[in-house]
């Protein structure tokens, strides 16, 4: 591989402007198309196969009505105002009237037209009635769906849609607030839409910049010269474009929840701007260090550096794309959308970023820079790096402890860790998101942020009667951590009966998750007793079944991931003892980090610092994705580092001067590559989504516990604990394992050829 990438730094370093119009016309394009389509970004999780899911299916087939998406407005008035002053009760009526004439959206009376009510039922719903919420009476005569707070100061409109909002027209969510606003004008009404009916836009803002700003200042710090410093920024720029592009382009027939551009943006722009940073790096070694040409230099910075980065970007595209072993399809688009877009920036890396080489041709080094490195070839001056060197390797018992103990306190939080999907709890003050949970909470209570749809079956075939519609009502009502059941509609043959039950307590509280489970059990007395099957859905349901799945798999990941981790290591460092410590250093860090993200965003610790005020359980989906992305980058790491130590001990220094050589050889760049990822990640704790924040947060935290607590400390400490048996392999396995040459170390050691040589090597290229 390094003779093939030889020939094509080469090539392209001498005719760029092929590479260039190609990726001109692939950015081009992927942009155009996405900005004459229709983006569609998901504002609902499923997984296919989950009892929620399987219940939602049924329901749209038996009883199309009450089958699709669920949404609710609350109308607030201000401090010391009640919604009866001034006609805003009429306003909310005339609002929930202007809404159920909507095409999406279904008449609540006429969906429970068919259904019997039962005397027990009616006795219970008059009870709830008093106890708190009470329906909005316009002229004497209750609003469907409109309900009261008791104090008058917070009324909420529920509706069912005719289908999911996600697969209802582009716009249907802005349409049903819209019409609400209009219908409530001038009446010092506030309407604030449920987290179903928030709009869902591409979670991508300024904020991006700020990291792309202190990836520029580090790059120029390493690189030396603004010329070099942007061509990184802008490779990872141009690939980041065709892969979200490409995303949004494809968005009308592939599912792209919120989170999964965002995440392939940090991503994308993360790794191309470090593999770009590892191939320039490399070059300018060549020509300051070694004396090569430009055109050379480039080439043999693809066949050495350029070889680590396709291994780096292949090891982070295996992780992602690993995933899909899950078999959960919204995960398995945002793990192909980020591995595609990892891809990318290797390719981008060896093709478009030579030709920009091409295109500086000498001048990528200035003159002092080049005789600042003909003085200082020979110089034994110590820096920081080796200084570091040598004292982790000198008392490396003292940095083992010291790691794992730090690391291992780092960690006690994750025995803790609540998984969830976010909650409007969780998102700023200022979101309408926040404060329609805040007003429904502080109205009617946190249950009614959680409803539950309670599907009852005939378990015998024969048509639910009031009697036996009246025993599911009033088994549901006395549930343990049941608030309220109503019945919302039944199919024409009454063997169906569909029932809205509200929890005492929130989404993510630990016992709505145990109302759950306790009425999908056979054994129920609600079942029982009214000889029916109950199933429930929903979205709280759903969010918990996805949970549920999602913590399933995350063991099993974990383990692809460990023994990808051996294998891989062990052909490339040929040793038995390399791949275990950075395995183990591995799962050190996923472990301290899941810790403090716990800590921040469960427990609340310093969470002002991320922008929020209020903990809650981590993404469900979080700990999977971070296992998959921290692996590839950890790996990343482990190789720059590790290689040139290795490249030492073959040389023939002893095991701790080659440790100390090889970390004060990789340790800058290494160092630099690390600075740039954390802030690019950091700066998405800057955006008001709340899973964008805990993705950022969590990975930059996850960076700079690998890096440099890990990759930097432990290993080079461990390593010379160990000292010559690191490198040990046995005899036979030596024999049976292919020759890995991971950064072309035949290049790096070749003497400079002449330039005609060069020249006749890329055209033959």
């Amino acid at each position: 591989m390094s003779t093939f990438l030889h020939r094509l730094g080469a090539m392209a370093h001498r005719r760029p402007w092929i590479f260039l119009l190609v990726w001109l016309l692939a950015f081009g394009g992927a942009i155009g198309i996405a900005a004459t389509s229709d983006v569609h970004i998901s504002s609902s999780l499923t997984i296919d196969g989950t009892p929620s899911q399987d219940v939602r299916d049924n329901l749209a087939r038996e009883l199309p009505a009450a089958g699709g998406g669920q949404g609710s407005l609350v109308f607030t008035v201000p401090e010391a105002e009640e919604l009866t002053d001034g006609g805003r009760a009429s306003a909310i009526g005339e609002a929930a009237k202007d809404i159920t004439e909507l095409p999406f959206v279904v008449d609540k009376s006429a969906a429970t037209a068919d259904a019997p009510e039962s005397p027990e039922a009616q006795k219970k719903a008059k009870q709830a009635q008093q106890d708190s919420p009470r329906p909005l009476l316009v002229d004497g005569s209750p609003v469907p769906g409109v309900m009261v707070s008791a104090d008058g100061s917070v009324a909420m409109l529920q509706m069912q849609l005719t289908a999911p909002i996600d697969e209802l027209p582009d716009g249907s969510a802005d349409q049903i607030v819209t019409t609400a606003q209009d219908a409530v004008a001038d009446t010092g009404l506030n309407v604030l839409p449920s987290d179903s009916l928030d709009s869902m836009h591409p979670p991508i803002g300024g904020h991006e910049a700020i990291g792309l700003g202190i990836a520029l200042l580090v790059l120029l710090l390493t690189l030396g010269s603004l010329r070099a410093a942007s061509l990184p920024l802008l490779t990872a720029l141009t690939g980041v474009g065709i892969g979200i592009g490409g995303a949004f382009a494809l968005s009308s027939s592939i599912t792209l929840t919120t989170a999964t551009p965002a995440l392939a943006l940090m991503i994308g722009l993360a790794v191309g701007i470090d593999y770009a940073l590892f191939i320039v790096n490399r070059q300018r070694h060549f020509i300051i260090v070694d004396g090569l040409s430009a055109p050379e230099a480039t080439a043999r910075a693809l066949a050495t550096a350029g070889s680590a980065v396709v291994f780096a970007g292949t090891t982070v595209v295996i992780a992602l794309a690993g995933l899909t072993v899950i078999g959960i399809g919204f995960l398995t688009t945002m793990a192909l959308v980020a591995a595609a877009t990892v891809a990318l920036a290797v390719l981008i890396a060896l093709t478009l970023l030579p030709a920009l080489l091409g295109f500086a041709g000498e001048g990528i080094c200035s003159t002092r820079a080049r005789a600042r490195g003909v003085s200082g070839r020979h110089s034994d001056r110590k820096g920081p790096a080796r200084r570091w060197a040598r004292g982790v390797t000198g008392r490396p018992w003292l940095a083992v402890a010291g790691v794992v103990v730090i690391l291992g306190v780092a960690a006690i939080p994750a025995l803790s860790m609540d998984l969830g999907m976010p909650t409007g709890a969780q998102d700023a003050e200022q979101s309408t998101s926040r404060q329609s949970y805040d007003a429904t909470t502080r109205g009617f209570g946190e249950g009614f942020n959680a409803p539950l749809m309670v599907v009852a079956h005939s378990a015998d075939g024969t048509p639910l009667d009031q009697a036996r519609i009246g025993a599911v009502a009033q088994g549901l009502q006395q549930t343990d951590s049941v608030a309220s059941a109503s019945l919302t509609g039944a199919d024409p043959d009454h063997t169906l009966a569909v029932f809205t039950v509200i929890p005492e307590q929130g989404p993510t509280d630990e016992r709505t998750a145990q109302l759950v489970t306790d009425l999908r059990d056979p054994a129920a007395a609600v079942s029982t007793q009214a000889g029916v099957s109950l199933g429930v859905t929903g979205l709280t349901a759903i969010n918990l079944d996805i949970t549920d799945r999602l913590s399933e798999a995350l063991p099993q990941y974990i383990a692809i991931i460990v023994g990808l981790s051996l294998l891989l290591l062990l052909l490339i460092f040929r040793s038995i003892i390399i791949p275990l410590k950075a395995t183990a250093g591995f799962l050190l860090s996923i472990a301290a980090t899941f810790g403090i993200s716990t800590a921040v965003f469960q427990w609340g610790w310093l969470i002002g610092i991320v922008g929020l005020d209020n903990g809650g359980p981590l993404l469900s989906f979080l700990p999977i994705m971070v296992t998959g992305i921290l692996y590839g980058l950890a790996m990343d790491y482990q190789v720059f580092l590790v290689s040139s130590m290795r490249e030492a001990h073959t040389s023939g220094l002893a095991p701790r001067a080659a440790i100390i050589h090889g970390f004060e050889q990789a340790s800058r760049v290494v160092t630099a590559a690390a600075i740039i990822m954390v802030s690019v990640f950091a700066a998405f704790i800057f955006s008001d989504d709340t899973m964008i924040k805990q993705f950022g947060f969590t990975l930059a935290i996850g960076v700079v516990i690998d890096a440099f607590l890990v990759r930097m400390t432990f290993i080079p400490a461990l390593m010379s604990l160990l000292g010559r048996s690191v490198w040990w392999l046995p005899g036979w396995l030596d024999r049976i394992l292919p020759s890995i040459d991971l950064e072309g170390e035949d290049f790096a050691h070749t003497p400079a050829p002449h330039p005609r040589e060069v020249e006749a090597t890329a055209t033959a290229g």
